[in-house]
């Protein structure tokens, strides 16, 4: 991951993503029709989808909205999860893994990039990770938000803050982009900020 690494080519071959997104049954329709398009738009792409395996939720949506279109999805659950009966069963792989570490790692691994759509406190941790490894320069790909009925505005004005306040340098927001709907996602990808390793030279302030 030293070299710089900006949007890639969507019709590559073996692209992969990892989305980011929430379980949640009871959140606006919205939610889940926007997972369930970008479903559609990743495996249109020929993108394959890395994502935390649940069959419920905008998850679910996300993996039906793929697999409908021929897509490949691959899930990564914990194990305490598969026994409460959450794991998705038609699936292009299912990978069980023992805690939630473990999972968020495994989702990244081999990843091109990451994608969040709005979710609840395990969505924004898996999210911060991603932003965390990329400011060290661990972690060189694009972070996709996709702001369906704004929801990461308050997000952007804190991380804004966190700049304007000196916690983090100007140049960290680069290290996301911003987008409205699931069918930006391809152009976003492509079109992200080149970044490297040499973050590593401006992580600390």
């Amino acid at each position: 991951m030293g070299e710089a690494q900006s949007g890639y080519d969507v019709h590559a071959a073996e692209t992969t993503v990892t989305v980011f997104c929430a379980s949640s049954r009871q959140c606006a329709s919205a939610y889940h029709d926007a997972a369930r398009r970008l479903g559609q738009v990743l495996a249109e792409a020929g993108i394959t989808i890395v994502y935390g395996g649940s069959a419920i939720g905008s998850m679910g949506a996300l993996a039906e909205g793929a697999l409908a279109r021929g897509g490949r999805v691959i899930g990564v659950l914990p194990r305490f999860m598969q026994e409460l009966e959450w794991g998705h069963k038609g699936l292009s792989e299912l990978h069980l893994v023992d805690d939630m570490r473990q999972r968020k790692e495994k989702m990244l691994q081999g990843s091109h990039g990451v994608i969040a759509l709005p979710g609840g406190c395990g969505t924004m941790e898996e999210l911060f990770e991603a932003i965390t490894l990329k400011r060290l320069g661990l972690f060189v790909y694009p972070i996709i938000l996709v702001n369906t009925r704004g929801f990461f505005a308050p997000l952007l004005r804190l991380l804004s803050l966190a700049i304007a306040e000196r916690f983090m340098d100007p140049r960290h927001e680069a290290m996301w982009q911003v987008i409205a709907e699931p069918e930006d996602v391809p152009g976003a990808l492509a079109s992200a900020t080149p970044w490297s390793k040499a973050a590593q030279q401006f992580a600390a302030l």
